[in-house]
C-alpha cells in the first residue's frame, strides 16, 4: 500500500541545492536564450535587406541602452554555454564526475564566461586596444 504523504516522484525540495543543479539549470537557459536570439540576428540581417530605414531603426534599438544590455546577457550566454559544453566533453569521456572536481569546472566556467563576456565587450567598445 502507498503512503500518500509521500510524493510520487522526486521534487525540488527533497534535493538538497548544489552548484551542479543550478549550472544545468543555467545551460539549458541559455541553450534557449541563444536559440531564441538567433531572431534578433535575423531581423538584422533581414533588415540590412529591406531598407536603410528599417536597419536605422533596428541599430537604433540595438544600440540603445536596452539593447546593448540585451546583446551583453546574450554574449554571457553565447560564451557559457560554449564553456559549460566544453565541459560536458569531458563528461562524455568519462573525466569530471568527481564531486569536488564538478564544483571546481562549475566555477570555472562561470569566471571564464564572464572574463571572456567582459573581455568581448572591452574590446567591442574601445576599451582594449
Amino acid at each position: 500500500m502507498q503512503n500518500p504523504d509521500r510524493p510520487l516522484s522526486p521534487h525540488l525540495s527533497v534535493y538538497r541545492w548544489q552548484i551542479s543543479n543550478g549550472l544545468s539549470i543555467l545551460h539549458r537557459i541559455t541553450g534557449f536564450v541563444l536559440a531564441t536570439g538567433a531572431f534578433l540576428f535575423t531581423l538584422w540581417i533581414l533588415s540590412a535587406v529591406v531598407s536603410a530605414e528599417y536597419y536605422d531603426g533596428v541599430m537604433a534599438i540595438l544600440s540603445s541602452g536596452f539593447g546593448l544590455l540585451i546583446m551583453f546577457g546574450y554574449t554571457f550566454c553565447f560564451y557559457y554555454h560554449l564553456c559549460n559544453g566544453i565541459r560536458h566533453l569531458g563528461w562524455d569521456v568519462g573525466k569530471g564526475f568527481e564531486k569536488a572536481t564538478a564544483v571546481k569546472t562549475g566555477i570555472a566556467v562561470v569566471v571564464v564566461s564572464s572574463a571572456l563576456t567582459l573581455g568581448s565587450w572591452a574590446i567591442l567598445m574601445g576599451g582594449a586596444a
